[in-house]
This record gives C-alpha cells, sequence and structure tokens, in this order.
C-alpha cells in the first residue's frame, strides 16, 4: 500500500508540473498578445474613444484607490500607473477586474507589469492623454499642506520633468499638496522644458467641492447629488473660500454660515485628526481626483464640462487660482469670473489673497532658486 502511495503521489506530482508547464506556455502568449495589442492601440487625445490615463503614485493610499476607479470607468482604455515601490502587483490585481481598459505598472527600475524589457517612468507616461499626480507623504496630526513642502516638492519636480520629456501635450492634474505650491512648480518646470501650456496644467481642488456639497446638503436634508456648490481660492485653509450664498434654498445663520465655511476649509485636518496618525483624506481624495479625470475625459470627447480647479488665472491679481473652468477638447478652455461676492465671502477673500500669493511664490523659488 505504502508503495502504491508513493507512485499515485509521483504520478500526480509529474501530472501537475505538466499542466503548469502548459499554464504558464499559454500565459505567456496571452501576455505577448495583449503586448502586441497595447503597442498598435496608439493612444492620443486625437481619438475620442481611446484614452491613457497615468497615475504617479499609483501604490500610495490616495494611487490605489484612484487607480481602480480609473479602471472602473468607461472613458479610460489605459490605465498606466507608476510608483517607487509596488505597482507591478497593484496592475496585476487591476487587470483581474473585466473592465475594458488595460493596466501597466512600472517602477523606477525596469520591473513592470506585464513582464517588459522597458520600465520606469517614460513607459509610464509614454502617449498620456491625462496625467494625475497623487504622489508624495500624507499628512499627519498637527501637520499643514505647506509642512509637506519640502519632500512633495522635489517628488513633483522629478514627475513633472518625466511629463515634460515624455508626454509634454498631456494634461497634468497635480493632488500632491501643497497644492497652492506644486502646481506653480510644476509649471515652472515645464516653463525651463519649454513645453509649457497653462490649458494643460490644473490642480485638483474637487474634494473642496465634494466636502462643500456633502456638509450643505446634509445640513439641508437634501441629496448631495443636487448641489453644486462653487469653491474658489486654493487648496489650503483659509484659501478654501466655499460661495454658500449661491446654493438654491440654503439659509445659515451667522453662526451656522461661520461653522460650514471653516469645517470646509479645514476638512482634511478632521480626517487627519480621525486617523489618529495612520494617514490623511485619501479615498475622498481619490473619488475627487477620479470625478475631475473623468470629467476631463469627457470634455476631450467633445462633451460640455464646468468644473472647480486651480489654474493660471487672471480673474484675481494671483497667477494661480481656483475658480469654475471651462474644460474642453485642448483642456481648459475658459476660466470664469468669480462673480461678485457677499460681505462676508469678501472678508474671506481679502484674509485669503496674501497667503495664497505666498504660497504660489514659494513654489516658483524652489524651482527658481
Amino acid at each position: 500500500d505504502e508503495i502504491c502511495t508513493h507512485h499515485s503521489f509521483y504520478s500526480i506530482s509529474r501530472i501537475k508540473i505538466k499542466a503548469t508547464m502548459i499554464m504558464n506556455r499559454f500565459a505567456n502568449r496571452a501576455i505577448s498578445a495583449a503586448l502586441r495589442t497595447q503597442s498598435s492601440r496608439g493612444y492620443s487625445a486625437t481619438s475620442s474613444s481611446e484614452a491613457k490615463v497615468a497615475v504617479l503614485g499609483a501604490a500610495g493610499g490616495i494611487g490605489q484607490p484612484l487607480a481602480l476607479l480609473c479602471k472602473l470607468s468607461p472613458e479610460v482604455t489605459e490605465l498606466s500607473c507608476y510608483d517607487i515601490v509596488g505597482t507591478p502587483g497593484v496592475a496585476a490585481d487591476l487587470s483581474h477586474i473585466p473592465t475594458k481598459s488595460s493596466t501597466t505598472g512600472s517602477l523606477p527600475a525596469p520591473v513592470s507589469w506585464p513582464l517588459t524589457s522597458n520600465g520606469g517612468l517614460k513607459e509610464a507616461l509614454t502617449g498620456a492623454d491625462v496625467v494625475v499626480i497623487p504622489a508624495g507623504v500624507p499628512r499627519k496630526p498637527g501637520m499643514t499642506r505647506d509642512d509637506l513642502f519640502n519632500t512633495n516638492a522635489s517628488i513633483v519636480k522629478t514627475l513633472v520633468e518625466g511629463c515634460a520629456e515624455f508626454c509634454p501635450d498631456a494634461m497634468i492634474a497635480v493632488i500632491s499638496n501643497p497644492v497652492n505650491s506644486t502646481v506653480p512648480i510644476a509649471a515652472e518646470v515645464l516653463k525651463k522644458a519649454g513645453v509649457y501650456n497653462p490649458k494643460k496644467l490644473v490642480g485638483v481642488t474637487t474634494l473642496d467641492v465634494c466636502r462643500a456639497n456633502t456638509f450643505v446638503a446634509n445640513s439641508m436634508g437634501v441629496d448631495p447629488k443636487d448641489v453644486d456648490v462653487t469653491v474658489i481660492g486654493g487648496h489650503a485653509g483659509i484659501t478654501i473660500l466655499p460661495l454658500f450664498s449661491r446654493v438654491d434654498g440654503a439659509k445659515f445663520t451667522d453662526e451656522e454660515l461661520e461653522a460650514i465655511t471653516v469645517r470646509t476649509q479645514f476638512g482634511g485636518d478632521e480626517v487627519v485628526a480621525a486617523k489618529a496618525g495612520a494617514g490623511s483624506a485619501t479615498l475622498s481624495m481619490a473619488y475627487a481626483g477620479f470625478l475631475f479625470t473623468e470629467n476631463v475625459l469627457k470634455a476631450m470627447r467633445g462633451e460640455d464640462v464646468v468644473q472647480c480647479a486651480y489654474v493660471e488665472s487672471d480673474v484675481t491679481d494671483a497667477t494661480f487660482f481656483a475658480s469654475p473652468v471651462k474644460f474642453g477638447k485642448d483642456g481648459v478652455e475658459e476660466v470664469l469670473p468669480i462673480g461678485d461676492l457677499t460681505a462676508y465671502e469678501q472678508q474671506w477673500f481679502d484674509k485669503m489673497m496674501p497667503e495664497l500669493k505666498k504660497q504660489i511664490q514659494k513654489g516658483v523659488d524652489f524651482v527658481n532658486k
């Protein structure tokens, strides 16, 4: 009986090994076919049905859920994930989701999924229509977005240098904080490379709008989807100015208006404190970044899209400012005026502007020092 058991074991083992070899051959053929298909697609903004989105920082707390949402979007046909660690695994995981978009994951070293001889930033960015940058370190309790400056400024500078070289015509959407400074950093990098186009560089402030919509809808007892608060200024503390006076049916006492305004401005602090050192707003930021990205892709297809964004602007005397922006096939089509402010909003506006200009200049100086 013992001899028979051993013979059965070895026979089964040989069968398993042979089956594994056959499966590997089929897998390799499938990967090769996928790579040939990807290389022949020629993704660019010139095709209305195809769009490549690159997520830089795709293995992080924002990057992973952002990449997941992009993978689920019918607007995305190729999803490219890049980070300093973990992206081959993230991409392999995402690639099992049955949507039409292909998925690749690249590291700074030549290791990627699917396995190819070329890795790194060039592979991630080449042919990209939209580049979303959530890369960087998160905030911890007691930290402001500005405290992140030295680390995240260098990260954004390096990544945007890659964009300038490998996808100079792509729309670049910056999530990495402090956005008030990192967007000017990106602009200066692109200027130095001779490829700066103000229509193709934006700071993502959509989370401020999401928070404002959520907070005011909850206070009114309505569906947040039926609310669209205009949020102007920047993307940090007092530079965030929600214009609740323009929400139909919204009525606040002075105390209520102050409370909901400050909560919107410092909503990020609320999450940082609640996570108790374990990170900052990642899931809500990923959702907001996805909403922004998908709207940009819809605009590239010809849909009418207006959303708030932090862009080069002349609506105020700050060189960059968040306000409603009309997007089109070539990126920013028109920066819309902010309109008249109430006395309450004007007080916040006057308080905001010196701080916003200071943070913008800090970004400019970082590149030109």
